[in-house]
């Protein structure tokens, strides 16, 4: 659990930073302002646990702060802090909905002890917001689209840790969409209206990495011509996300160890150890015990971020999501290219799409639906607007494939390729009693793909046995 965070709001320098110094000796993580509108624009780059204001200030007073707190911020408590001349205002914004006041010179023990309290009944609203929206259903998972099974569970683990302070790990091939979960996390999480920060270890070489995680104090190596904040830094009360984290090399991988140990980090050049209260996401598309029996990954740290471990299935292994991804794409994702002149995809096109086994995943996917929006010159995109790729290739164990020596002889006359292929589909519906998940596992379908070739056939199911009418064997 991170520790309670507070901002301070108080016009008069000395009194504000003695509050200020006064709660971070006591473990508190605070921030400050100078007056109302100052507070408002801190609030606004992310929520504390308990605003601490002075009553009477220039501008916005401390009770129209607190009145424009409760209404945005339902999560925060507010304290106080008045003079006995205006203690009558202070028990008026009690009754509107303030914590507590403080009568000024504070005592320090009351100080600590009011802060405290209001944190932890802060930190029950919170979570009781959290409870009761997700018992309303009202947490959408942002970006993941797809209804398979296996998607279906990565989307209750994502509500499930979400709210929490875990450290998760995310495993999968490229192009399954790691980030997309680990926003997704962001997104549901107490830490949402702070940035989220991301960064991919595979694209920046090991003589540059330690200072963008880290920075660097003014003069620490040539060129160092002043302070740079490092990314875990700038994640303080937010998500950092850390793409292919088995890139790291052995010595940075101790440093991570430590920040999540300790919660505090040194920028290079400094032996100064800064406080950081950082949720830390993890991915990667590696084997991550075979990397520590190569020595390549420290086990400790492994532990460390293997927490909460969510694994994304490829795309070959939920082929039934490809008409949703494909369609997000189209009119969400690259809905600018189309610019309302490309409607929607062909059916021959769709049917390319399922064959296809996609070794690049949803990025590959997204990839030929954005390159088929560019090429397509009608309000359909049609197989050859789709990449040579996926034209060229099938996916091996399909429909179309027999067992080894298992010889299917053309008869002289020839065959109408697409009556064959519908003679099959009808001769599995039987086969199962008409049950399509059934039929599907027969011919080496997915069940998506199916129903779209029962569609184009026209098949359905018959009244009794018989089989349709326009159906000729």
């Amino acid at each position: 659990m991170s520790q309670p965070s507070v901002l301070v709001v108080e016009d008069n320098d000395l009194e504000r930073q003695i509050t200020v110094e006064t709660l971070r000796e006591e473990g508190f993580q605070v921030d400050e302002a100078a007056n109302g509108k100052r507070a408002m624009e801190q609030l606004a780059l992310g929520c504390f646990d308990v605003v601490l204001t002075d009553l009477m200030m220039p501008g916005m007073t401390g009770e129209e702060l607190h009145a424009a707190v409760r209404q945005a911020y339902p999560g925060s408590q507010v304290v106080l802090l008045t003079a006995h001349g205006t203690i009558e205002s202070a028990v008026k914004a009690i009754k509107q909905g303030a914590f507590s006041y403080l009568t000024k010179p504070t005592d320090r023990d009351t100080l600590v002890l009011t802060v405290g309290k209001a944190a932890e009944l802060a930190a029950l609203t919170q979570e009781n917001m959290l409870l009761r929206t997700r018992l309303e259903g009202k947490l959408p998972v942002e970006g993941i689209i797809g209804q398979h099974p296996a998607i279906e569970e990565v989307i209750r683990i994502v509500r499930k840790v979400a709210p929490s302070y875990s450290t998760v790990l995310i495993q999968g091939e490229s192009g399954t969409g790691k980030e997309v979960i680990a926003r997704a996390i962001h997104k549901l999480s107490p830490r949402a209206a702070r940035p989220f920060v991301a960064i991919n270890c595979s694209a920046i070489p090991d003589n540059l990495i330690e200072n963008e995680l880290f920075g660097h104090e003014r003069g620490a190596f040539t060129g160092a011509n002043e302070r740079k904040i490092g990314l875990i830094e700038s994640a303080d009360k937010s998500t950092l996300f850390l793409d292919e984290i088995a890139d790291l090399n052995i010595g940075l991988q101790a440093k991570i160890l430590r920040v999540l140990q300790e919660r505090e980090l040194r920028r290079v050049g400094s032996n100064e150890s800064i406080r950081v209260d950082v949720r830390l996401v993890a991915a990667t598309n590696r084997n991550l015990s075979e990397e520590i029996a190569e020595g390549r990954f420290r086990e400790d740290l492994y532990y460390r971020i293997n927490v909460v471990t969510i694994t994304l299935p490829p795309l070959r292994e939920r082929r039934s999501d490809i008409p949703a991804l494909a369609e997000n794409a189209l009119k969400n994702r690259f809905a600018h290219l189309a610019q309302g002149r490309v409607k929607e995809l062909s059916r021959e096109a769709m049917e390319v799409l399922l064959d296809y086994p996609w070794p690049g995943n949803v990025r590959q996917l997204e990839s030929a639906i954005e390159r088929a929006l560019l090429l397509c010159e009608g309000d359909r995109i049609m197989p050859r607007d789709l990449p040579q790729e996926v034209l060229a290739r099938k996916t091996p164990g399909r429909s179309g494939e027999r067992a080894r020596g298992d010889r299917f002889e053309i008869p002289a006359e020839g065959i109408n390729f697409e009556n064959f292929e519908r003679d099959l589909i009808v001769q599995a519906m039987e086969r199962a009693d008409w049950v399509i998940a059934k039929a599907a596992k027969i011919l080496g379908m997915s069940y998506r793909t199916l129903q779209y070739r029962l569609d184009k056939f026209g098949i359905k199911k018959p009244d009794g046995r018989p089989l349709p009418a326009d159906f000729k064997a």
